[in-house]
């Protein structure tokens, strides 16, 4: 089985790549047209335990890495960190937004990492993609009721508490700002993976 049907098989998907001369870094997202019903299914989905999705990652992720003569490394897990998003403007096709989290030339606002594989030698890697923003009217810049990435930063602690409220509850189902984004629609997170993020953020058990 190839590399790539064995992250197709689990839901995942190389969003972009870096040659770095000896080896070649690969950077995995979730398919997240498929990924949360995927996921759901598995054993960690099922569990009730804590950590679903990285559990699942870590699993998942160094297995495919074993099959394939790669090293499995995830944005969690740390201090230390993994610098996942140098990595990622690295790749020619994610690009920091206009309201500061990466966006994708295919999931839009809705990228995000897995993990990564770093695999000896060189192979073959996604092509660069033009960051999409330039030419955009960047209607995620006034889609959060609260002004949360005002000036191109955010501000964690307003997007929380307004969240908390009643006035937030159409933020649960996922970020407007996110939603606001032209590009990748097709891969806005389903309603009950944003509940669980939202869930996670907020502090309660998801």
């Amino acid at each position: 089985m190839t590399l790539a049907d064995a992250l197709a098989e689990e839901a995942l998907m190389v969003l972009g790549g870096i040659d770095e001369g000896d080896t070649t870094l690969l950077l995995i997202a979730p398919d997240t047209r498929v990924f949360w019903d995927h996921l759901s299914a598995a054993p960690e989905g099922r569990d009730g335990q804590p950590d679903r999705v990285d559990r699942w990652s870590t699993r998942v992720l160094t297995r495919i890495a074993c099959d394939h003569g790669a090293e499995a490394l995830f944005p969690f897990g740390g201090p230390p960190y993994q610098p996942f998003l140098s990595w990622a403007t690295q790749t020619g096709r994610v690009y920091p937004s206009p309201i500061g989290p990466l966006v994708s030339a295919d999931m839009g606002l809705w990228v995000s990492f897995r993990g990564a594989l770093r695999l000896q030698g060189t192979h073959s890697i996604p092509a660069a993609a033009p960051n999409p923003c330039p030419p955009c009217a960047k209607p995620c810049t006034t889609a959060c009721p609260v002004d949360a990435f005002a000036g191109g930063t955010y501000d964690f602690q307003r997007c929380r508490d307004h969240i908390a409220t009643p006035q937030g509850s159409a933020c649960l189902t996922g970020c407007l700002a996110r939603k606001a984004c032209p590009v990748g629609p097709n891969f806005a997170l389903p309603a009950a993976q944003a509940t669980h993020h939202m869930a996670s953020f907020r502090g309660l058990k998801p």
